[in-house]
């Protein structure tokens, strides 16, 4: 230590006076300045603290500072500013006048992480590739957060579904409610149980809280178990006793400055932050923010049903694009499968049967477009001893937005609850809490179009009108498609109309409906299904850690375990108790419904080779009840060849539990069943063993549609189809699902990370190999109700619709999936405080000889690349940052969704201010400068130009 503060350059600028030390803590008075090497121009707004202590203040304008205190001889002083390497001093004596230089550093060299490992480490030395934003560069991003800065971290995908929801994902298999992707905000997993999605800037740390932020890119469940199969990310937030004093921050700004989509639109967020400590004992902190604004929209009406597949008309080019009376419409919801009514009409001399949905409704009509985020949170914390503290921690987050499951749901007044108990030690923590959810007023859009359209009559009284009307105009010449538009005004009439009060009164009543199976087709009666997301669930989570060290002499070790209970109280219409009959299951009420995991790990790590190799071990024993005990060993190993050259190679095996959602979910939705995929789910119902799939179900009704036409025999229509489902019953496939069973990653990585040419260049790059097996995701069947599959009676039940019983399973797939890529980051400051950076990423899947059960959704580009161009300081107290972004186009595979998502690219930038007079800092700044919209995936939301202009006062001090 005595070389680090023989580092610091003492020049006789300032005299440091203070009273002489006697046995008890005297009243020192010390003043100083600190200036910037190499320029030597004071610093202000530089931290000065008394190391071990909470005391403190900040340099001014001149870089002088002033510090009275109750201290004892020595005692250290720490310098310590965003952008400088921070410094430490010893202060023996009063008699020695100093003045400290900090030396710039536009690449961070000593950064510490702790994701990778779960102990603090270098990251230049860790074991697996890391990524991190600490303070410095979340000042600096032009992105308007710091949430929405992780868009740029190399090898990061962000899906946006509102402005109020995002969420992250690296290296393939994306999707909106990422649930392979782990959230932790200090230690807390921010997954909402029964929505499924993580919920880390929903409810995480505000703009003036946040510390640091990790992404640990790939597979980590080896160390995090549950759902860190993808990768995690890891925010912490500010120390009280490190961070005190007051800030607020404001931000204004405008979105839809093109009218396109709605009108200009105004973007407020307000935080306050304060934190206090007392006598380095006790602290506390409070955070407040609320964000509200104008949302973006999903208005891209791209047809995933077109004319040319059997799921429509594929024989009748006369109905493709436009006049297409089948279409599925991306952004429109009543008109997918649920809606499809097949009317049967005498054409061309034949009996032609068409496929024809409902007209639905558009996303745009059905939504809220203002988004509110209301976030609290608290905290207190009292040291036990100088080592052991314990501390409790609230939050409280409010939000409304648009997120996308299996449909798309408008989240109104959701709120979630954290409760956190902690206890940590020098080298241990215990840490216990609670999250609660509740869904609020939410709403699923799928059934609150179905509904609409089916309280103007059900399928089969709006495709009797359909029909006749058709049969009419075909009889007076009218061309097919001419026809069908006419038919469908027809069938259509009375339908409440979008802007209407009869439409706004019938969608409040759907939407406080929460049974979506009372959305029944009787015969001349309207429906009465409902809409409603009523979910309200608690996660119990308790967990420890021991860095047992030196203990073992051999080696670093590190031991843990952890255990989590879901619990949901279930709503009888997406989570229901399983004991009850099965008539009764969609009842509300019942026994609550529990989901459990169990795990441990233990970990080594070994300095080999006068500490120029790094071994690290670790194995994690996960236990789900539902399930066998799986292992998930990772071994990596780290060798620095040179001084700053680091090599990494990694394996680790790792398992995923399924989701709860996915393991005993129960959702009729438009009269096909999303179920999960535990056998106690499949009891009585038989989706497992007695179905076919419904993609071959759409093959068999068209190669009967065909023969039927082509049939001139005797007989009715419904004997020739009769005739012609027997003779096409090979076209079936039978679904012979297997009961659900863990995910499973086997991932491959090496890497190397290197700062050069006395820290000017900072190189970053991995590549990885990834084999997935028993990918999870979902399949849709056909269960026949008159016998078991492979029968002529559950042939014959595939004609009708009311014959069958129709799933969405969560199910395995059969083949394994093996993916690859890699990612470059470089950093270079190649001239006074100018900084360059970039990264290029790569990602790919290969292709398999055979065809799954379902769509697996690789869901992520091949090429994503972002540049940025910045200096913190270009004049004095004035810095910038631009950042290019860029995406090639992708394939985007869903069950609400598929299409190809088109390349895009974007510009932000912004211009900060800093007022160390008011300290203060302006920020003028904009994402998607040119406002060149795209969209992140099918069905999302069209993303434009966001402008801002943001004022933080910090009155913080460092301690």
């Amino acid at each position: 230590m005595k070389a680090h503060y023989a580092s610091l350059l003492l020049v006789p600028a300032v005299a440091l006076a203070a009273v002489p030390a006697q046995a008890q803590d005297a009243l020192i008075a010390i003043s100083g300045t600190v200036y910037e090497k190499g320029t030597k121009q004071p610093l202000p707004g530089v931290s000065v603290s008394v190391k071990g202590a909470s005391v403190g203040t900040q340099s001014d304008m001149s870089g002088k500072f002033e510090l009275k205190a109750r201290l004892r001889f020595p005692f250290t002083l720490v310098f310590n500013t965003v952008g400088y390497e921070a410094r430490e001093l010893e202060v023996a004596s009063g008699s020695q006048p100093i003045a400290v230089q900090l030396e710039s550093r536009a690449i961070a060299v000593n950064e510490v992480v702790v994701s990778a490992s779960r102990v603090e480490e270098s990251r230049l030395k860790s074991p697996v590739a890391i990524e991190k934003l600490d303070i410095r560069a979340i000042k600096e991003t032009p992105a308007p957060s710091f949430y929405d800065a992780l868009e740029n971290v190399k090898g990061v995908q962000m899906t946006t579904s509102s402005i109020t929801f995002k969420v992250p994902n690296t290296r393939g298999f994306n999707i909106p409610n990422n649930f392979r992707f782990m959230q932790l905000v200090d230690g807390v997993d921010m997954q909402a149980a029964t929505l499924g999605v993580p919920l880390g800037n929903a409810i995480g740390p505000t703009e003036l809280d946040i510390a640091s932020v990790e992404i640990t890119p790939g597979a980590a469940s080896a160390l995090y178990g549950m759902n860190a199969i993808n990768g995690m990310a890891n925010l912490t937030t500010k120390s009280p006793f490190t961070y005190q004093g007051l800030s607020v921050y404001q931000k204004v700004g405008v979105n839809h400055v093109d009218g396109k989509d709605r009108d200009p639109s105004v973007l407020t967020e307000t935080a306050v932050r304060y934190a206090q400590a007392f006598n380095n004992k006790f602290a506390f902190k409070v955070n407040f923010s609320y964000l509200r604004g104008t949302d973006w929209l999903a208005d891209t009406q791209t047809d995933q049903n077109p004319q040319n597949l059997n799921s429509a008309n594929p024989r009748f080019s006369e109905l493709s694009g436009a006049n297409n009376p089948a279409a599925d419409l991306w952004n429109r919801y009543g008109d997918d499968r649920s809606g499809n009514v097949p009317v049967a009409i005498q054409y061309g001399g034949r009996t032609e049967t068409f496929n024809v949905r409902r007209t639905g409704y558009y996303e745009k009509d059905l939504i809220s477009p203002t988004v509110r985020n209301l976030k609290f949170d608290g905290g207190l914390f009292y040291k036990l001893t100088d080592k052991l503290e314990l501390s409790y921690g609230y939050r409280y987050g409010l939000m409304d937005g648009i997120f996308q499951r299996g449909n798309k749901i408008q989240l109104k007044d959701v709120t979630v609850q954290n409760h956190k108990l902690e206890l940590r030690g020098a080298d241990y923590y215990v840490r216990s809490y609670v999250l609660v959810e509740n869904t609020g007023d939410s709403y699923n859009l799928n059934p609150l179009a179905l509904n609409l359209d089916l309280n103007n009559g059900s399928n089969t009284v709006w495709g009797n009108k359909f029909r006749t009307e058709l049969q009419n105009q075909v009889n007076r010449g009218t061309d097919l498609a001419t026809a069908m538009q006419q038919a469908r005004a027809v069938a259509d009439a009375g339908r409440a109309e979008p802007g209407t009060e009869a439409f706004n009164q019938l969608k409040n009543t759907i939407t406080g409906i929460n049974n979506w199976d009372s959305g029944v087709n009787v015969p001349g009666a309207p429906a009465t299904g409902g809409a409603a997301l009523w979910q309200r669930s608690r996660t119990y989570h308790n967990e420890a850690q021991w860095n047992v060290g030196r203990r073992i002499k051999f080696a670093d070790v590190v031991l843990g375990a952890d255990a989590r209970v879901y619990e949901v109280i279930p709503d009888g219409n997406n989570f229901v108790d399983f004991s009850k009959p099965l008539a009764d299951r969609t009842t509300p009420g019942g026994n609550n419904v529990y989901y459990k995991k169990f795990g441990g790990f233990a970990q080594g790590t070994k300095l080999l080779l006068q500490d120029r190799l790094k071994l690290n071990a670790s194995l994690r024993l996960d236990y789900n009840p539902e399930f066998n005990p799986k292992l998930n060993p990772r071994i990596a190993a780290v060798y620095t060849a040179a001084k700053n050259h680091n090599f990494r190679a990694s394996f680790q095996n790792g398992w995923r539990f399924p989701a709860l959602f996915e393991a005993l979910s129960f959702v009729n939705n438009g009269n096909v069943r999303r179920v999960g995929g535990l056998a106690r789910v499949n009891e009585g119902l038989g989706f497992l063993d007695n179905s076919y799939t419904l993609t071959s179900l759409d093959n068999f009704t068209a190669a009967v549609s065909r023969d039927v036409a082509a049939d001139n025999g005797t007989g009715t229509t419904a004997q020739k189809q009769q005739r012609a489902a027997l003779n096409n019953r090979d076209v079936l496939q039978v679904a012979n699902l297997p009961t659900m069973e863990p995910e499973r990653i086997n991932a491959f990585e090496v890497g190397y990370r290197s700062v050069l040419f006395d820290n000017r260049l900072a190189l970053d790059l991995d590549a990885y190999y990834n084999v997935y097996s028993g990918f999870l995701g979902q399949v849709e069947v056909a269960v026949p109700k008159s016998g078991a599959v492979g029968t002529d009676a559950s042939v014959l039940d595939m004609l009708t619709r009311g014959q069958q019983d129709r799933y969405r399973v969560y199910a395995n797939a059969r083949n394994q999936y093996r993916s690859y890529g890699s990612a470059l980051g470089v950093t270079y400051n190649f001239y006074q405080k100018y900084t360059l950076a970039g990264n290029v990423n790569y990602n790919n899947i290969a292709t398999n000889s055979t065809q799954d059960v379902f769509i697996t959704g690789f869901n992520t580009p091949k090429w994503t690349t972002n540049l940025s161009f910045g200096n913190r300081e270009v004049v004095r107290n004035v810095g910038f940052n631009v950042v290019w972004r860029y995406q090639d186009s992708f394939l985007w595979e869903s069950q609400l969704a598929n299409g190809q998502i088109p390349a895009y690219q974007t510009v932000d930038a912004q211009v900060n201010v800093r007022i160390p007079n008011l300290k203060s800092t302006i920020k003028l700044g904009g994402t998607n400068l040119f406002n060149n919209r795209y969209i992140q995936y099918a069905a999302g939301p069209t993303i434009g130009g966001l402008y801002y202009v943001a004022v933080t006062f910090d009155n913080t001090i460092l301690r």
